[in-house]
Protein backbone atom coordinates (compact mmCIF):
# COMPACT_ATOMS: atom_id res chain seq x y z
CA UNK A 1 0.00 0.00 0.00
CA UNK A 2 1.08 3.32 -0.88
CA UNK A 3 2.33 5.66 1.87
CA UNK A 4 3.01 9.41 1.87
CA UNK A 5 4.80 10.61 4.44
CA UNK A 6 4.98 14.52 5.75
CA UNK A 7 7.81 16.22 7.36
CA UNK A 8 8.59 20.05 8.13
CA UNK A 9 6.32 21.26 10.28
CA UNK A 10 6.72 23.30 13.38
CA UNK A 11 6.80 26.54 15.33
CA UNK A 12 7.53 29.59 13.49
CA UNK A 13 6.88 33.37 13.87
CA UNK A 14 4.68 35.38 12.00
CA UNK A 15 6.87 36.43 8.91
CA UNK A 16 8.82 33.18 8.97
CA UNK A 17 9.23 30.26 6.39
CA UNK A 18 8.72 26.63 6.44
CA UNK A 19 9.37 24.13 3.91
CA UNK A 20 6.76 21.19 4.01
CA UNK A 21 8.43 17.51 2.60
CA UNK A 22 6.10 15.03 1.29
CA UNK A 23 7.54 11.25 -0.02
CA UNK A 24 5.58 8.80 -1.61
CA UNK A 25 6.67 4.52 -0.79
CA UNK A 26 5.08 4.20 -4.48
CA UNK A 27 7.31 2.80 -7.31
CA UNK A 28 5.65 5.08 -9.63
CA UNK A 29 5.12 8.51 -9.19
CA UNK A 30 6.07 10.66 -12.06
CA UNK A 31 2.80 10.99 -13.40
CA UNK A 32 0.75 11.40 -10.40
CA UNK A 33 -0.78 15.02 -9.26
CA UNK A 34 0.15 15.85 -6.15
CA UNK A 35 -1.10 18.50 -3.69
CA UNK A 36 -1.34 20.03 -0.61
CA UNK A 37 -4.37 20.93 1.40
CA UNK A 38 -4.97 22.07 5.05
CA UNK A 39 -7.42 21.51 8.30
CA UNK A 40 -8.12 23.35 11.09
CA UNK A 41 -9.90 22.30 13.68
CA UNK A 42 -13.67 21.81 13.39
CA UNK A 43 -13.50 23.29 9.53
CA UNK A 44 -13.33 21.87 6.51
CA UNK A 45 -9.69 20.81 4.62
CA UNK A 46 -9.50 23.07 2.24
CA UNK A 47 -7.19 23.24 -0.93
CA UNK A 48 -3.55 24.94 -0.66
CA UNK A 49 -1.51 24.21 -3.84
CA UNK A 50 -1.24 21.57 -6.43
CA UNK A 51 1.30 20.46 -9.29
CA UNK A 52 1.01 18.16 -12.12
CA UNK A 53 3.69 15.59 -13.50
CA UNK A 54 4.48 18.70 -15.66
CA UNK A 55 6.35 20.70 -13.39
CA UNK A 56 5.26 23.74 -15.07
CA UNK A 57 1.72 22.94 -14.40
CA UNK A 58 0.79 24.48 -10.45
CA UNK A 59 -2.21 26.17 -8.70
CA UNK A 60 -2.79 27.83 -5.49
CA UNK A 61 -5.36 29.27 -3.43
CA UNK A 62 -5.81 33.03 -3.75
CA UNK A 63 -5.05 33.31 0.06
CA UNK A 64 -0.96 31.83 -0.32
CA UNK A 65 -0.58 33.10 -4.40
CA UNK A 66 2.92 34.36 -4.37
CA UNK A 67 3.67 33.70 -0.59
CA UNK A 68 3.96 29.57 -0.96
CA UNK A 69 5.30 27.53 -4.07
CA UNK A 70 4.83 23.77 -4.28
CA UNK A 71 7.31 21.89 -6.55
CA UNK A 72 8.47 17.58 -6.82
CA UNK A 73 11.51 16.22 -7.29
CA UNK A 74 10.73 13.01 -9.54
CA UNK A 75 13.50 11.25 -8.92
CA UNK A 76 12.93 11.24 -4.66
CA UNK A 77 9.52 10.71 -5.33
CA UNK A 78 9.28 14.13 -3.17
CA UNK A 79 6.45 17.12 -3.45
CA UNK A 80 7.63 19.88 -1.65
CA UNK A 81 5.65 23.17 -0.09
CA UNK A 82 7.73 26.04 0.65
CA UNK A 83 6.09 28.92 2.59
CA UNK A 84 7.05 32.36 2.94
CA UNK A 85 5.91 35.76 4.97
CA UNK A 86 3.82 33.25 6.85
CA UNK A 87 0.68 34.55 8.91
CA UNK A 88 -1.35 33.15 11.86
CA UNK A 89 -3.96 32.15 9.82
CA UNK A 90 -1.88 29.48 7.91
CA UNK A 91 -2.08 27.88 11.39
CA UNK A 92 -3.28 24.08 10.32
CA UNK A 93 -2.60 20.82 9.46
CA UNK A 94 -0.96 20.54 6.13
CA UNK A 95 -2.15 17.27 4.06
CA UNK A 96 -0.01 15.80 1.21
CA UNK A 97 -2.47 14.60 -0.97
CA UNK A 98 -2.07 12.36 -4.09
CA UNK A 99 -4.06 11.12 -6.94
CA UNK A 100 -2.05 8.15 -9.48
CA UNK A 101 -4.23 8.81 -12.91
CA UNK A 102 -2.69 12.49 -12.81
CA UNK A 103 -5.85 14.36 -12.40
CA UNK A 104 -6.34 17.70 -14.21
CA UNK A 105 -8.94 18.85 -11.48
CA UNK A 106 -6.29 20.11 -9.20
CA UNK A 107 -8.41 21.73 -6.52
CA UNK A 108 -10.94 19.02 -6.01
CA UNK A 109 -10.22 17.64 -2.85
CA UNK A 110 -12.46 14.36 -4.19
CA UNK A 111 -9.79 13.72 -7.07
CA UNK A 112 -7.11 12.55 -4.28
CA UNK A 113 -7.37 9.23 -3.05
CA UNK A 114 -3.81 8.97 -1.09
CA UNK A 115 -2.86 10.87 1.58
CA UNK A 116 -0.76 11.28 4.20
CA UNK A 117 -0.86 11.45 7.95
CA UNK A 118 -0.35 15.20 8.40
CA UNK A 119 1.78 17.98 9.85
CA UNK A 120 1.29 21.05 12.27
CA UNK A 121 2.05 24.21 11.15
CA UNK A 122 1.72 26.99 13.80
CA UNK A 123 2.01 30.71 12.83
CA UNK A 124 2.72 32.88 16.12
CA UNK A 125 1.88 36.53 15.73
Amino acid sequence: QVQLVESGGGLVEAGGSLTLSCVSSGRTFNSWSMAWFRQVSGKEREFVAAIRWSRSTTYYADSVKGRFTISRDNAKKTVYLQMNSLKPEDTAVYFCAADPRGTVLLREIEEYNIWGQGTQVTVSS
